[in-house]
C-alpha cells in the first residue's frame, strides 16, 4: 500500500513506525491526520489522511478524548473505544505527544490483544494451581536471587503456617535446627552455581514434630541461559527413612548372630583339635577358612550408607582375594590390571563374587581338588573388565532354563548398581563368566 506523503516528517521515523505491530500516526494541530501506519490504514481506518483523527473514536468516548487532547500539555495518556473497518468495536490505550512542531505523534496498545495475553496468563496460573495442589508433594517457587514467593496448598497443609508467613527466607525457620545450616548451605551452592537441588532435612509438620523430607529444585531458564526462577518440591520420606532404619537395625542384628555362629564353629573346632593333637594343622586351617567366610559375609551383605564397611585404600584384587580366602589357596588367583575401590563398589562386587564362588565350592571348580579358578582383570583406558574362569570342575551342562537368584543378584548389582554388563559362557569345561564396568563406578566422585 503507497501511503499519502507527510511533508517535514522524519522519514525513518515513518519507515520504523510503519513496521510497528502498535498503532501509529501523526496529526496536525487542528486534528487533521497527516499519516498513519500500516495498521492504522489496514485496521481501523483506510481513508484516514487528511480527515479528523478522532472520527474513529466511538461517539461515548469523543467528548473525553477532545477534552484530554485540548487541555493536554506536551503528553497525555486516555483509553478510547474506536470502530474497526469491520464495524467492531477496539479498546485501544492511547499514548500522544506534542513535538516542537506543533503535531501530535500518537501511539497506541491494542487492548483486547493486552487482555487476551491476560487472560491467557490467568488461565495458565490458574492450571498451573490446579496441577500443583493436585500433587501429592510440597510445591515451592523463588526468584533467581532465591526469594521464595510460591508455595502450593500441600505446604499449608503439611506445615500448618498461615499463607504467605514463608515467603521470602521465612522457609528456614520450618527446618530442624540441626539441618538449617547445612540445608542453607546446600541452597547458597545451587543459586550460585545453578546446580540442581537436592538434600534431605527434617521439617516441621503442622503437629510439632519434625519429619523428614527430600528436597529438590531446579532452575528454569531463558533462551539466553540465564535463570527466571527456581521450581522445588519436598517430598515426604519419613515414614520411608523410618522403615529403612528398622531394616538397617534387624539386619544388623541379624549380621551379629551369623558373625557369632562362625565365632562358635571356630571356637568348637579349636577345642576338639585340643584333644586330638594330631589334627591340630588341619583344625587350624579350618577355623581360618571359617573366620575367612565371616569377613566376607561382613563384606557381601546388604549394606545401608551407614553400615557400609571402610575398605580405605583397598583395590579390586584386595576385595576379590578376601573373598576367595576361604577357600584352598592353590586352587586359585587373582591377576592382571588392579584398580581402586571404595565403599561404593565394594559392596555390589563383593555380592557378585560371594555368590559365584559360593556355586563354584558347591557345584563348580572348587568343588573338587584338582580344580582351578583363575580371575582375570583387565583395565582399558576407563572400562574395567573381569573374567572368572573355572576349569578341571564337574562338567557343566547348557545353562539353566530358568533365572536362579543368583543370575538375579548379580545383574541387580552389576547392570543397575555399577551400569555395567555381564554374560556367562556355560562350557562344558567350566562356566566362564564376562564383568565389564566403567572404573568411575568403582569408587566416589
Amino acid at each position: 500500500m503507497k501511503h499519502p506523503s507527510a511533508p517535514a516528517i522524519d522519514r525513518v521515523w515513518l519507515q520504523v513506525a510503519d513496521d510497528v505491530s502498535m498503532f501509529a500516526w501523526v496529526t496536525a494541530d487542528d486534528g487533521r491526520m497527516l499519516w498513519a501506519n500500516r495498521r492504522w490504514l489496514d485496521e481501523l481506518d483506510a481513508d484516514a489522511i487528511g480527515a479528523p483523527w478522532m472520527r474513529q473514536i466511538a461517539d461515548a468516548d469523543v467528548a473525553a478524548t477532545q477534552a484530554a487532547w485540548r487541555t493536554g500539555n506536551e503528553d497525555f495518556t486516555t483509553s478510547a473505544t474506536l470502530i474497526d473497518r469491520s464495524g467492531l468495536p477496539r479498546r485501544l490505550q492511547m499514548t500522544l505527544h506534542r513535538d516542537d512542531a506543533g503535531r501530535w505523534i500518537g501511539m497506541a496498545a491494542d487492548d483486547a490483544a493486552r487482555q487476551r495475553a491476560e487472560t491467557a496468563h490467568d488461565a495458565a496460573r490458574a492450571e498451573l494451581d490446579v496441577l500443583t495442589n493436585a500433587m501429592p508433594q510440597m510445591v515451592w517457587a523463588t526468584r533467581p536471587d532465591g526469594h521464595h514467593e510460591f508455595y502450593n496448598a500441600q505446604w499449608y497443609r503439611f506445615t500448618g503456617v498461615a499463607e504467605g508467613s514463608t515467603d521470602g527466607e521465612g522457609w528456614s525457620d520450618m527446618f530442624h535446627v540441626d539441618d538449617r545450616e547445612r540445608a542453607w548451605a546446600r541452597w547458597q551452592h545451587s543459586l550460585a552455581t545453578g546446580d540442581p537441588y537436592e538434600i534431605e532435612y527434617r521439617l516441621r509438620h503442622r503437629s510439632g514434630n519434625y519429619r523428614w523430607v527430600l528436597g529438590r529444585a531446579l532452575p528454569v531458564r531463558n533462551d539466553d541461559g540465564s535463570i527466571r526462577r527456581w521450581i522445588g518440591t519436598c517430598t515426604d520420606i519419613d515414614s520411608a527413612r523410618r522403615a529403612a532404619e528398622q531394616n538397617e537395625i534387624l539386619s544388623r542384628e541379624l549380621s551379629h548372630r551369623i558373625k557369632n555362629i562362625f565365632a562358635v564353629i571356630s571356637g568348637l573346632v579349636r577345642m576338639s583339635a585340643r584333644r586330638m593333637p594330631e589334627v591340630r594343622g588341619f583344625a587350624d586351617d579350618l577355623a581360618g577358612r571359617i573366620g575367612a567366610l565371616g569377613a566376607a559375609h561382613d563384606l557381601a551383605r546388604p549394606h545401608s550408607e551407614r553400615s557400609r564397611p571402610s575398605v580405605g585404600e583397598a583395590t579390586l584384587h584386595t576385595i576379590l582375594r578376601e573373598l576367595l580366602a576361604p577357600y584352598a589357596a592353590g586352587q586359585w588367583q587373582v591377576t592382571g590390571d588392579d584398580v581402586a575401590i571404595d565403599d561404593r563398589g565394594a559392596t555390589p562386587i563383593a555380592l557378585v563374587f560371594h555368590e559365584l564362588a559360593t556355586n563354584a565350592a558347591k557345584y563348580g571348580a572348587l568343588s573338587v581338588p584338582d580344580g582351578t579358578l583363575t580371575l582375570q582383570t583387565k583395565v582399558v583406558d576407563d572400562a574395567v573388565s573381569i573374567e572368572w574362569h573355572e576349569r578341571g570342575g564337574p562338567p557343566v551342562g547348557a545353562a539353566p532354563d530358568t533365572t536362579g537368584f543368583g543370575t538375579r543378584l548379580a545383574q541387580l548389582s552389576i547392570e543397575q548398581q555399577l551400569g555395567g554388563t555381564i554374560e556367562r559362557d556355560w562350557r562344558r569345561e567350566g562356566l566362564i563368566v564376562r564383568i565389564g564396568v566403567a572404573r568411575g563406578a568403582l569408587v566416589r566422585d
